[in-house]
């Protein structure tokens, strides 16, 4: 599936994260774990950021100028009740041109959605959007080799991709970055999720 056909499935499921039952702290012990490895927030960038805001108002609290991205424009129209002042961008992270460098970047359960072939280059992207010192962390199914699949578990037919822990690692190697946190934090599920960061030369 291409990424705006991912945008119009989410359209239809918005629902799903504006429910009591959602769990807004999933991914907020990791983002904190990510924003410690920081030493100067500023500009931050939350891709496929949703309609919560609960990173965006994580990021803010700790002193970054957070950003919003995402391909979905009914989850961008509920984003930006939440958060009038924020910055959000209606963008296929595969085409779009970050406007600037960033302190933190995060993609927590949305680049997984990208096709298969797309994980090197947007990783790559994502890596140069950061500035020196800066971190990025992402989730991503957590398989010993690069896979992709696609089900309706949600509703609307959505497609995954990964490129394996071995692929990403050594993607960002490759990239110059230094991983500094590697977790499978839903196991037995194979949700994984990395913490690099780009070094300050």
């Amino acid at each position: 599936m291409k990424p705006a056909e991912i945008g119009q499935a989410y359209n239809q499921i918005t629902e799903l994260w504006m429910r009591e039952e959602f769990n807004r702290d999933n991914g907020i012990a990791a983002h904190k774990r990510a924003i410690a490895f920081v030493d100067t927030p500023a500009a931050a960038l939350d891709v496929g950021c949703g309609c919560t805001g609960r990173f965006i108002d994580l990021l803010a609290s700790a002193g970054f100028s957070p950003e919003g991205v995402d391909v979905s424009d009914k989850m961008l129209a509920l984003a930006k009740q939440r958060h009038p002042d924020v910055c959000f961008h209606h963008q296929d992270i595969c085409q779009w041109t970050l406007p600037q460098q960033y302190s933190l970047i995060t993609a927590w359960d949305s680049i997984w959605h990208i096709p298969l072939d797309q994980q090197r280059p947007v990783i790559s992207k994502l890596v140069k959007g950061l500035l020196p010192g800066g971190v990025l962390i992402f989730s991503f199914g957590g398989t010993d080799a690069p896979s992709e699949h696609c089900d309706d578990f949600m509703g609307p037919q959505v497609c995954y991709s990964t490129l394996g822990v071995n692929g990403f690692v050594s993607l960002l190697i490759e990239l110059g970055c230094e991983c500094r946190h590697l977790e499978f934090d839903q196991h037995p599920e194979l949700h994984s999720y990395l913490i690099v960061q780009k070094p300050q030369n």
